[in-house]
């Protein structure tokens, strides 16, 4: 081997033992493509620095749960056709009220204020 190959060889052996680095993606706003904000993604400084705009829960007053077992109507809300209780992500309730909301339905159910299973149409 002469000389220049073998300092062509050093070369591409470094080359070859750094890192090599990944092609940087397009910024989001050229033409056909969605800004960060809009991405389906969810990818972008906006979905970070969003605040999730949270309702409060609907039992809390005072820092207290009121959630009162005789309250037919209220109580109704929050179960499902099949006659199950509804789950917190759905109904938005803090943890502590749903779980006194689960003891206000199972007393209410076991008063016959609401019923255990869901009502049958047999006829139709």
């Amino acid at each position: 081997m002469n000389p220049e190959d073998q300092i062509l060889n050093a070369e591409n052996r470094q080359d070859d033992a750094a890192p090599q680095e990944r092609p940087r993606s397009a910024p989001a706003n050229q033409e056909g493509e969605e800004s960060s904000e809009e991405s389906s993604r969810g990818r972008g400084p906006s979905s970070y620095s969003r605040r999730r705009n949270r309702n409060q829960c609907p039992f809390l007053k005072d820092g207290k749960c009121h959630i009162d077992y005789k309250d037919v109507e209220t109580l109704k809300r929050y179960i499902t056709e099949e006659g199950k209780i509804r789950p917190r992500r759905q109904t938005n309730v803090c943890s502590k009220c749903q779980r006194a909301l689960a003891v206000a339905v199972k007393r209410a159910r076991h008063l016959a204020l609401l019923p255990y299973a869901p009502q049958h149409n047999y006829g139709d």
